[in-house]
């Protein structure tokens, strides 16, 4: 079925009054419940979700209950990567309507606060972010959202794509933050899904050189096909030895250390060249790491910490709708919100095999 036959059968179809949700009930135990379908109000818009990306995030919440300081005290429905359609909308609504495609930013800021009103709402002490405890996700039929946080999405972007979005923002903000020029040589530290989306960011703001580093083969491959112009795979190489020979022993001038990993940290210090910048988006299971005091000191290095995203979701699916990345051949998984236990299993264990694991609340889309 193609997406403008799903609009055109939303805007017939009476939204029902209960939906399904897939719950975590305990770490490693979810449950398909079902539960109330939202109301909206005001500014408040009720999306149909059609794609929702299985993160990182996700599968720690599966594994460990927590996040740091965010902790899981009671159920909660996880999932954050999604866009839908829109099949409600409040009174106060002005820019979307029904039948609408949207990508859904997940954090909800305040707004009035100073982090808000200069921008880097993504510090905003009050923001409600999906599938972050309590905040329950998008691993639904449906989710109320504010209207100022969706996106439309043209036909061409797969509701998959878009879902896509949410990981490619924190490239595209990572790239904002370390002022990265057209013509740069990039090192990425780590082929996860946000790594590889990185690879699309950085060549969206015009990086030259664009050098990966991996442990698994088929994620370097993957890296290849978005664009990657060098890969090293760090347990048959030495990463600062194949980047000082690639930029003829002078470093690269921006590297992203996406792993979270405290010895990819040390490495992609060790990449930048005399005055180079790294911007580590990637949180390690510990807070504190050693590094190389008198080398940041003595290159001059900028060192950018990455925290989410602001601001990048149109530009993002700009970036996405130019079908000059293909972050589609990310997608090896698909599965229903019946399959959602299994989808998280997947994505947590098949590490050698899957790069992006996707639920469809509300069916495969064919």
């Amino acid at each position: 079925m193609s997406n403008q036959s799903v609009i055109k059968s939303v805007e017939k179809v009476e939204v029902p009054t209960i939906m399904k949700a897939a719950v975590m009930t305990k770490p490693y135990e979810i449950e398909v419940q079902e539960i109330s379908v939202p109301k909206v109000e005001g500014n408040e818009v009720l999306v149909k979700v059609m794609a929702v990306g299985i993160c990182g995030s996700d599968i720690h919440y599966y594994e460990h209950g927590k996040i740091g300081r965010y902790v899981v005290e009671k159920p909660i429905i996880l999932g954050h990567e999604c866009a839908g359609i829109v099949v409600e909308v409040g009174d106060q609504v002005s820019r979307l309507k029904i039948g609408d495609r949207v990508a859904i930013e997940p954090g909800i800021t305040c707004g009035q606060c100073e982090y808000c009103k200069e921008g880097r709402y993504n510090l905003c002490p009050d923001v409600q972010f999906l599938a972050t405890p309590p905040i329950d996700g998008a691993f639904v039929q449906y989710i109320k959202h504010r209207e100022d946080f969706l996106f439309p999405i043209p036909d061409e972007l797969s509701f998959e794509e878009a879902s896509l979005v949410e990981p490619f923002s924190v490239g595209i903000h990572a790239a904002k933050r370390s002022k990265l020029q057209p013509g740069s040589t990039v090192a990425i530290m780590g082929m996860g899904p946000v790594g590889l989306t990185a690879i699309a960011a950085v060549k969206a703001f015009g990086a030259s050189k664009i050098i990966v580093t991996d442990l698994e083969d088929n994620r370097l491959k993957a890296a290849k096909k978005l664009g990657a112009t060098h890969v090293i795979n760090v347990l048959e190489q030495d990463p600062n030895e194949e980047i000082a020979h690639i930029t003829a022993g002078k470093g690269v001038d921006v590297c992203f250390e996406t792993a979270g990993n405290p010895k990819a940290l040390q490495t992609a210090l060790k990449s930048l060249k005399r005055g180079g910048k790294l911007a580590i988006v990637g949180l390690p299971p510990q807070d504190e790491i050693p590094l190389n005091v008198p080398l940041i000191a003595d290159y001059e290095l900028d060192i950018f910490g990455i925290f989410r995203y602001a601001n990048t979701y149109n530009q993002g699916i700009e970036f996405l709708a130019s079908q000059n990345y293909n972050l589609d051949s990310l997608i090896t998984d698909r599965y229903t919100l019946d399959e959602t236990k299994e989808a998280m299993e997947r994505a947590r264990l098949n590490k050698k095999e899957s790069l992006k694991v996707i639920v469809y609340p509300n069916g495969l889309i064919e």
